[in-house]
Order: structure tokens, then sequence, then C-alpha cells
């Protein structure tokens, strides 16, 4: 016996006049109906003028469609199935993880920013902890966070102090305290330095503030990404893939170019030393680049991810119909 599902939607004149043609052909085509109600189901969201839609076997039909053009899909389906022998119905099991996937898979973008917004945000408890005097938990975000960001106080955010931010007397910024000034370490330009540990220990104090868990940069590219997935979450289906050489030049090659002639020039490469003399970026330049690198990097990843989630969707909504649940 087939399987025929109908992929369907509240109001729709079309699948009514289809069920109707199945009932007629059952006599004559034994099959089974399954019917999928797809009026709420992202995957289906912009493809309402493919529906009613049909699946029996391999073959497929998409609206628009004849009846004749079903009778003779059905047919077809029917034959190839008796060439192959006919195979007694198993219903498919649907499992837990099953559920799992479908649900992320519709709704990936929820949880993907929740996981951003958790990212980027609980690094700011860090200071608003301190601040309140609750320095073990804040000290367990600071250790949470430091495998994955260098946490140097020089290049990060300070809450309820001074300043904002703290750099370095190299980063050459007039008009504001710098890092030395605050801490007192004289050497901490230099990458091999222990005061460079010191540093990134540094989490400040009442006067000069606390500081965020994440690095300046860090926080942008997050942050950028968020803001990105708010927007995709809000107008996905306006907004198109990135071409991959926008992302490289206006994305990859800032970061990379602020990012690795710091880097370069600090660690005292003779044989760069000589066209490449020591700098400090600035919170400004780590803030714009970090933006750009995670912004347009969350606008090659989202939409990348939608059709396969979407597609995701549709095979489990198949899944569920085919096992009457």
């Amino acid at each position: 016996m087939l399987n025929v599902i109908l992929y369907t939607y509240e109001g729709c004149e079309a699948c009514d006049e289809v069920r109707h043609e199945l009932q007629r052909l059952q006599a004559e085509y034994p099959h089974r109906l399954y019917e999928v109600d797809v009026t709420h189901q992202d995957a289906f969201h912009n493809h309402r003028a493919r529906l009613p839609m049909i699946e029996i076997g391999h073959y497929h039909l998409e609206a628009p469609f004849s009846l004749e053009a079903l009778q003779i899909t059905l047919r077809a389906a029917w034959e190839q199935a008796q060439k192959a022998g006919s195979k007694p119905f198993s219903p498919h099991e649907v499992s837990r993880a099953d559920r799992i996937l479908f649900s992320f898979s519709r709704h990936y973008v929820l949880v993907l920013n929740l996981i951003l917004t958790l990212y980027v945000g609980v690094p700011f408890l860090a200071p608003l902890l301190m601040k309140a005097g609750l320095t073990l938990p804040a000290r367990m975000i600071y250790a949470f966070y430091a495998p994955f960001c260098h946490q140097l106080a020089f290049r990060s955010w300070f809450l309820f102090g001074e300043q904002a931010y703290y750099p370095l007397e190299a980063a050459r910024i007039p008009g504001v305290k710098t890092f030395e000034a605050i801490s007192g370490l004289r050497q901490v330009s230099d990458p091999w330095s222990p005061e460079r540990l010191q540093a990134r220990a540094f989490v400040g104090n009442e006067q000069v503030g606390y500081k965020v868990a994440l690095c300046e940069r860090d926080v942008a590219i997050y942050g950028s990404m968020l803001l990105f997935g708010l927007l995709f979450a809000r107008f996905r289906n306006r907004l198109r893939p990135l071409p991959l050489l926008w992302w490289v030049v206006l994305g990859l090659l800032p970061i990379g170019l602020d990012g690795f002639s710091q880097l370069f020039s600090q660690y005292s490469f003779a044989w760069l030393s000589s066209f490449l003399p020591y700098r400090e970026s600035t919170p400004f330049l780590r803030t714009l680049t970090g933006f750009l690198f995670g912004f347009l990097t969350a606008w090659v990843i989202f939409p990348a991810l939608e059709p396969s989630m979407r597609e995701t969707e549709r095979l489990f909504l198949r899944k569920f119909a085919l096992s009457g649940k």
C-alpha cells in the first residue's frame, strides 16, 4: 500500500479538491493518506503558492497541478511499488531526539540569539558583582571567560569608574588616564614582562571601576553577532546571503590588519622592526573592526543555516506524519 503525504494549510480550497480526488482513487490505487497542516510552519512560510503539495514515494507534486497529473503520479507510484514488491507498512518511530532536533530547526535563531545574549551579557555581570561586593561570583565569571579571552585590562571596558577604558601610553590617546598611571605597572607594553600577567589579573577597584570579563574587541564581535541575529529574526525573509568577498574585504581584512600589525610589532621580530614600529591599537579601532567582523560573520552564518533548518523541519514533519503523531 502506498503512503501519500498531503501538505495543506488553513482555508486551502485546492487542498479539498485534492483530498476528494484521492478518496475517489482509493479503490483503484489503495493508499494511506497523511495530512500535514503547515499553516504555522516556517519551512513553508514563503512557499504558500506551492501548496497543496503531494509526496508519494519518490514522486513529488507542487501546486499548481491538475487532478489528471495527480492521477498519473499516483498510478506511476503504484506501478513502481508493484514492481519493487509490496512491503508491509511500518510506522516511523519518533524519539525524543527527533522532537528536540525538530524544535531546534524551528527555533534555531532564538536559541543562537539566547546563547549570544548570555555569552556577551554575563561578562558585564562581573563588574556589577564587584561593585556590589560579591567578589566570589564575580571572580568565577572572570575565571570562566579567561580561556576564551586575554582579559588584558588595558584592552577592556570598565564600569563604575572615572573612565570607560584605560589604554596604554603607547596608544597615544590624549586626555585620558593610562593603564600605567592607575596600576603603577611600567613594563606592560612588553608582552614578555611579568607585568603583562598582572595586567590580565587586574580587575579594578572602587576608584577606576571594574573590568568587563571580555575585552573590547570580543564585546564588539559577539555583540554585533547578536545584533544581526535580532535583525535576522525580524527580517530573515528579506536578508540575502552576504557574498564571501564582502566578508573577506570588509570583515576579515580590517580586523586582521589591526590585530596582526599590533601583534607583530610588539613581539620584537627583528626582521619587522625596521618598517613596522611598535603600535598599540585603540578602543575605537578594536570596537570598529570587531563590530565589522562579528556582524558580517553572522551575516554569512545565519542565512547559510536557514535552508538546511527549513529542510530539516520539512523532513521531520514528514516523519511525524508517517508515524501518525
